[in-house]
């Protein structure tokens, strides 16, 4: 159990999550029309952070390019772009917004104010219509091909130059931009190379694929965003405020804590808010996953997103704009990319080395059969010119973090909050779970079972007593104790010098009297000795009242399971996860929980105890520390893996890995199995990415196959990537 120490649980801050404060307005600048207005931010280590939206990515490559270009203005101490959310965060010490612009203008991207409302898309006729000018202009040169030749192998060079042009001038761009080895490279000289050796039909054929496969992967990138794009589309664009008696319609970031929003029968909450209406039933489906809807009283916090079922409903703003529950889970799968896993790491610094030693091996083939073994010069470069095509990264850098995105964004969608790919792998390799018993396996809501007072008090006294030293306090077993004397009308006296000792207990002054409380066992207390005994072997929780450092009496409480502990704990263990309750309680307490759970206990821990017992057993197995109490932050630190119930204190949320934001148990169980098909996902995107290319490799340098297929070993491997971590948004 822990200790009445472990005071201080405050309702769902999630601060680990929250985002960056309030975007206050950059004054314009004075560039182009395609300029805009970042989003600044200030920064206590690096100056001042700038924040855009990138318009124009397809894929992870591109986030890339767009990084490196960013790279290249001087006074950029930090660059990072987000392709989750499509956003570009750079760090500096100076006024760099214009530089910044202008760079990625040149590498062929559009930036925009993040606050600014969405552009409209363009019709699927504009967007697809240089594509449809390439299949038209294909098709008539291969029609005139067929009758007259010579005309058709220069409709064929034009569709080339047609289809080059885009492709050829964005290559520049990124080439000036810094980005060295990048797809558009790649084509670009391996269909001036095709033209060079005569073939005019497969140099057009090559340029229509790479269209297409630029299309697709714009799709699935458009797919693998849908998750955050529905998280984002779950804040209203205005609400409703009452003022003075008036309502008036105002911008969500405008809200601030303390004003008071009305929400119609079937709307949104645009902020965080407390309920001030009588009861309410709220949808809270698109943030927990729970689909019933949740019943909530007035003063209960319901969050941002949360649907109204059928009633109007007053509430109380409580978040500032930017921070609300919204804001934190796309903070968080923002930070994906900033905790990246170990192997997306390794994979990046190795397509980093791949592209340039593909296309090394590329011009080796083109050049060195003919000049040692006098072999055709035109079918040797032919072969070079496939085997660049197949160097292409793109299925191969995508292949993870199309996965963890996904991954990460099914779990939120489910209330798991989870900090990154490096998070997500480590939950993945979990094999046995540490759980913390008050508030964690227990509903955190106990009652008093018994009042024994020393001869000289009577129950009265030592309950009254006891509520003026827990007033105050937010622990379950303070709160029972308070709950309890309000409701028998006990007058509490004011205290004095309140303090937690951590580890102990909490103490204060009580009209002029030092009273402390702890749990048994803590101080010495012979007379109680047998009362204690009795009360913890029939399992309850047993703290010890003391004035002066005598004992006054002892107080017992009782917790209850929540109703999916068992179920959670048996879906563990078929995963094979098994689990150990790591608790301040007494042994007789924490047995009759492990024993109704099935589980094995260690009790009496004090904090560095329990970090002792958690590097014990992390170093047998990767080990998950679960818990909801300050006393829990350390060893949930020293785990492989901390994960904080969503009702824990900060720091608990603070030091955790993820949470479980809807605090159901069976929640460990759904992101362990995410995290593990996460893992198998990533492993079959790999498989894809060189198989694909190895076997095209082969076929290539045997003259099987040419540059066409070779453009869709490629694109096609990176639509299948991209497709196949998809399927982790639809993960039950």
């Amino acid at each position: 159990m822990p200790s009445p120490a472990n005071h201080g649980k405050k309702p769902p801050q999630f601060s680990s999550f929250r985002p960056a404060p309030a975007p206050q307005k950059a004054d314009a600048c004075c560039c182009e029309k395609a300029c805009a207005t970042p989003e600044t931010i200030a920064d206590a280590e690096s100056g001042t952070r700038y924040a855009w939206k990138v318009v124009g990515m397809d894929c992870a490559a591109c986030a890339r390019k767009v990084e490196n270009a960013v790279r290249q203005v001087s006074g950029v101490n930090r660059v990072q772009v987000l392709f989750a959310t499509e956003r570009l965060v750079v760090d500096t010490e100076s006024d760099v917004r214009q530089r910044v612009e202008s760079a990625v203008r040149r590498a062929g991207y559009t930036l925009r104010d993040e606050q600014a409302m969405a552009v409209a898309p363009e019709s699927r006729l504009k967007e697809n219509l240089p594509l449809l000018i390439l299949m038209v202009m294909m098709a008539v040169s291969w029609g005139l091909e067929q009758f007259a030749p010579r005309p058709g192998q220069l409709a064929f060079i034009v569709t080339t130059l047609v289809g080059l042009y885009p492709i050829g001038r964005q290559a520049l761009r990124l080439l000036r931009s810094g980005s060295l080895f990048t797809i558009e490279t790649l084509m670009s000289i391996a269909a001036v190379g095709a033209l060079f050796i005569g073939a005019t039909a497969e140099a057009a054929m090559v340029l229509l694929l790479f269209t297409i496969g630029e299309r697709l992967e714009g799709w699935a990138a458009s797919r693998a965003r849908k998750g955050v794009s529905a998280l984002m589309a779950l804040r209203p664009e205005t609400a409703t405020r009452l003022r003075g008696g008036e309502r008036e319609a105002v911008a969500i970031d405008a809200l601030r804590p303390g004003d008071i929003i009305e929400v119609a029968a079937g709307g949104r909450l645009p902020a965080d808010a407390r309920l001030v209406s009588a009861f309410a039933s709220f949808d809270e489906s698109a943030l927990t996953g729970e689909s019933l809807p949740a019943e909530r009283a007035a003063g209960d916090r319901v969050p941002a997103g949360a649907t109204s079922v059928d009633r109007l409903v007053t509430l109380e703003v409580l978040s500032e704009p930017g921070a609300s529950a919204i804001d934190r889970i796309l903070r968080l799968i923002e930070e994906a990319d900033e905790r990246r896993a170990p192997v997306e790491r390794f994979i990046d610094r190795f397509s980093r080395i791949y592209t340039p030693a593909i296309m090394a091996i590329a011009l080796l083939t083109a050049v060195l059969p003919p000049l040692l073994f006098a072999a055709p010069w035109q079918a040797w470069i032919y072969k070079g010119l496939t085997l660049l095509l197949i160097g292409c990264p793109c299925a191969l850098v995508i292949s993870t973090p199309a996965a963890i995105t996904s991954g990460l964004a099914a779990a939120a969608r489910r209330g798991a909050l989870i900090k990154g790919g490096a998070a997500l792998e480590q939950l993945g390799r979990i094999t046995q779970v540490a759980f913390d018993k008050t508030g964690t396996l227990t509903v955190g809501k106990p009652r008093i079972t018994a009042l024994c007072p020393a001869e000289e008090v009577d129950e009265t006294a030592l309950l009254a007593l006891a509520a003026a030293v827990e007033q105050g306090a937010t622990h379950p077993l303070a709160q029972a104790i308070v709950q309890e004397a309000q409701t028998r009308g006990l007058a509490i006296a004011p205290a004095d010098a309140q303090q937690t000792l951590v580890g102990v207990g909490i103490e204060a002054q009580v009209d002029g009297e030092r009273v402390l409380i702890c749990a048994a066992g803590k101080r010495p207390a012979d007379a109680f000795a047998a009362k204690i005994e009795a009360l913890e072997s029939a399992g309850q929780t047993v703290v010890l009242v003391l004035r002066n450092d005598r004992p006054l009496g002892v107080i017992a409480l009782q917790d209850t399971l929540r109703e999916d502990a068992r179920v959670a704990v048996d879906e563990l263990h078929a995963l094979g996860v098994s689990g150990v309750i790591l608790t301040g309680d007494n042994p007789r307490a924490a047995a009759a929980i492990a024993d109704a759970l099935g589980l094995e206990f260690r009790a009496g821990l004090l904090p560095e105890d329990k970090v002792g017992a958690v590097t014990a057993l992390n170093a047998r197995s990767p080990l998950a520390m679960v818990g909801d109490g300050i006393n829990d932050a350390p060893a949930m630190k020293a785990a492989a893996i901390g994960i904080a119930m969503g009702s824990g204190t900060d720091v608990a949320l603070e030091t955790a890995d993820a949470a479980l934001t809807h605090n159901r148990l069976r929640g460990l169980a759904q992101m362990i199995r995410l995290a593990r098909a996460a893992h198998a996902n990533i492993r079959q995107n790999i498989a894809i990415a060189l198989g694909l290319k190895g076997l095209f490799l082969v076929t290539t340098l045997l003259g099987i196959t040419g540059l066409w297929l070779a453009v869709l070993a490629d694109t096609g491997a990176t639509v299948l990537v991209t497709a196949n971590a998809l399927r982790l948004l639809r993960k039950a």
